[in-house]
């Protein structure tokens, strides 16, 4: 029995599935996860000493490889002055200046500690400002695990909210609507059948949990034109796309800002953190300024924020690492459509930036029914092909491919030479 194996048996005694997280149980895929024990660069190394060339990079936010010394070197220095004092500090006043320094929509930020916190206080904001309880999301799009974003939409174009986790009362989601990614006349015809009555929109602007799912041209500038027409705020769920497509994230690539903007652990170089931010008039809604309860005893935690500052300002003085990203994503994407080309196998290859998704299914995938669409037996065997090669990828058909700046050419060739032998294998 390996390391991994047995500590996996170990865990099933005490944590539920044996992880603390669903995906990374392997469920979708098979298999026993390995249990990881450090990383350095590009690379993580398992309890049983197996080396990974990681494209998960913690879901995203390690932009310039793990253990980079620069931040290590902040964060040492931050652990050395006290790990948490539940009081402010000159930390988090740096740390939300440099924010809205960097994101144009930002004029005030709230720092807490996860995405799916950032998530839920951002839409109470959003309800506060407007005096509205109805919002919509879009099918395929997740916004962390709070009850009112648990939701299954329907068949139809105005599906109301159903839970689809158990635990979750029907009234939890009972104003949240339903709208099909992509598709703004499923907006129109929410905010027409109920007028006065939503008060924001939320999106992911480029659909990452559910692979990668671009936005059509239009889609983003006619949600906000919808929503400025309807007096609705609109949400932007960066905890993804939130600088890593650009210094100033998806809103700044697209050209569209948002009312208001959430992130997740980007902003403390992968250590558990988060934010919300916007429109001055509307976070002043949030207390002790305004009526919006919201609070944390650990949000703007030290020594996440040093490890955010370290890692903004390395990204705000080296727009190179951006170049350098972006340039081997498109590598990537290139290389994985001339294999499936050659290997006339019906997948197609979605991204932008750094983020990557090869799709078991013809394509193209452009709202969350096409994506459903996927061979994911066929995946689960693509997966473990390259595990063992030691390619680390996401356990799931529905994750994107992070790359990193600690990435280079010559990795991504060797990951595309792997793949192709899973491909091209019947012409051997």
């Amino acid at each position: 029995m390996t390391q991994s194996e047995h500590l996996f048996k170990r865990a099933k005694q005490f944590i539920p599935g044996g992880v603390n997280s669903p995906v990374r149980a392997y469920q979708s895929v098979g298999g026993t996860p390995p249990f990881i024990a450090k990383a350095e660069g590009a690379t993580l190394i398992d309890e049983d000493g197996n080396h990974y060339l990681d494209y998960v990079n913690s879901w995203g936010p390690i932009l310039l490889g793990h253990n980079h010394p620069e931040i290590i070197g902040a964060v040492t220095q931050a652990v050395q002055k006290g790990l948490s004092f539940g009081a402010a500090t000159r930390a988090e006043a740096e740390m939300a200046e440099l924010m809205c320094s960097l994101v144009p929509s930002l004029e005030m930020v709230r720092m807490v500690n996860s995405g799916t916190e950032a998530v839920m206080s951002a839409i109470r904001a959003a309800r506060g400002y407007t005096g509205r309880d109805k919002i919509i999301k879009f099918e395929g799009c997740y916004h962390g695990h709070s009850d009112g974003l648990l939701v299954k939409a329907g068949s139809g174009l105005m599906t109301q909210g159903v839970p689809s986790s158990a635990g979750v009362p029907q009234g939890c989601t009972l104003d949240t609507l339903t709208a099909s990614y992509n598709d703004l006349h499923s907006v129109r015809q929410l905010l027409e059948r109920y007028p006065n009555q939503v008060a924001a929109v939320i999106v992911e602007p480029v659909a990452a949990n559910m692979g990668v799912v671009e936005p059509a041209e239009g889609f983003l500038s006619g949600l906000r034109n919808l929503c400025d027409r309807y007096g609705t705020v609109l949400i932007f769920d960066e905890v993804i796309t939130g600088f890593r497509l650009g210094i100033d994230g998806a809103q700044g690539y697209y050209g569209v800002q948002p009312d208001l903007t959430t992130f997740g652990k980007v902003i403390g170089a992968g250590m558990p953190v988060g934010a919300y931010g916007g429109k001055r008039e509307i976070m002043q809604m949030v207390s002790p300024c305004g009526p919006v309860y919201q609070a944390g005893t650990l949000s703007g935690n030290p020594v996440a924020m040093a490890a955010g500052l370290c890692q903004l300002t390395l990204l705000h003085d080296h727009p190179e690492i951006y170049d350098a990203i972006n340039r081997l994503g498109k590598l990537l994407r290139q290389g994985l459509r001339d294999i499936i080309t050659r290997a006339k196998a019906p997948c197609c290859v979605t991204g932008v930036g750094s983020l990557c998704c090869l799709f078991f299914t013809p394509g193209p995938v452009t709202d969350y029914s096409c994506a459903q669409r996927c061979d994911t037996g066929e995946f689960g065997r693509y997966f473990h092909h390259m595990l063992s090669g030691g390619y680390y990828l996401a356990p799931s058909q529905f994750e994107a491919m992070f790359l990193s700046f600690s990435h280079t050419e010559q990795m991504i060739r060797d990951t595309l030479s792997h793949a192709a032998e899973f491909f091209l294998r019947g012409d051997q």
